[in-house]
């Protein structure tokens, strides 16, 4: 059964108010128009888990539908800080925002015992960290096996998760390739699941590569179609990483007055993502297209 849906669609039916919400992708395939649409349908008091949150995590907070953070390492990556968000930890302007802080493997360490629905996660990695410290939920313990101390961190449960992936079917089955985040990781544990991809292919497709499908449509509660909705990120294969957009960011963002214009101009005045893309124009889109680098075709044979 196709679990094709508008976006509009699938953000309405499954993101509530209140709600955790994991929008996972590393480096590329960060969803930026599941972000857009959030906003767009003025959700509000989400907990926003990412690891890395970058712009588009700046873009929620302005737009006042996070209330939280879990997160690990924040910023414009290569420019510099997030400024919607640093104003509202250190000044709590326009209000507070609570956060989470933990380190890359810790994240992903919560991911990993949510998705296996275990009570913790141990890392050792926190020793001679000041995480602990800031953060009372990463929690010393004696090893069961040694006379050392590990560390762990809870599981993570998010309510929704939403994940970026190349292509996907009808049924949700989707497959991605070039650099792994966790989003495997984050869909497994969340209680509904949002696959976002460039474009939905036939079960022929999915079937000629099944090494490639990084989530299983068992899984998966809607399937959007969505050319282009990471943009400014990039998805390998598709299209390049906008840099000029992160550096106008910084500018954007430093601005209250210039974040909401951009805010009402580009998300608020928009219906969609489709809207979104035919605004940046074809030239940009030219610019970003992605040079060659094909993988070489594999024989899986025959089985029985």
């Amino acid at each position: 059964m196709s679990k094709v849906v508008s976006m509009s669609e699938a953000v309405g039916r499954l993101v509530a108010d209140g709600d955790t919400v994991a929008i996972e992708g590393f480096t590329h395939l960060i969803c930026h128009a599941a972000g857009h649409e959030i906003i767009r349908r003025g959700r509000r008091n989400l907990t926003l888990c990412r690891l890395t949150p970058d712009v588009v995590a700046d873009q929620m907070v302005a737009a006042g539908v996070v209330a939280r953070l879990v997160f690990s390492w924040l910023g414009n990556p290569g420019v510099g800080s997030l400024h919607a968000i640093r104003r509202r930890i250190e000044s709590a302007d326009p209000e507070p925002l609570e956060i989470e802080e933990y380190s890359h493997f810790g994240m992903v360490g919560r991911y990993t015992a949510g998705a296996a629905r275990l009570p913790f996660f141990p890392l050792r990695s926190y020793a001679h960290s000041d995480l602990p410290a800031a953060n009372p939920r990463i929690v010393p313990i004696a090893s069961p096996y040694g006379d050392d101390t590990v560390y762990a961190v809870p599981p993570l449960n998010p309510d929704v998760a939403i994940v970026h992936t190349q292509r996907a079917g009808a049924d949700g089955d989707a497959q991605v390739w070039g650099l792994l985040g966790c989003q495997k990781e984050a869909a497994f544990a969340a209680r509904r699941v949002i696959v976002v991809c460039e474009e939905v292919v036939p079960e022929a497709v999915i079937r000629s590569d099944p090494n490639r499908t990084l989530i299983p449509g068992t899984i998966v509660d809607a399937v959007v179609e969505a050319p282009g909705g990471c943009h400014p990120s990039f998805v390998q294969g598709y299209y390049d990483r906008d840099n000029r957009f992160y550096l106008d960011w910084d500018a954007i963002s430093r601005d209250p007055a210039l974040l909401e214009a951009w805010l009402d101009e580009w998300v608020y005045g928009l219906a969609d993502h489709a809207e979104y893309r035919a605004r940046l124009g074809a030239d940009r889109w030219a610019a970003l297209a992605p040079g060659e680098a094909w993988s070489q075709p594999v024989n899986y044979g025959s089985y029985g």
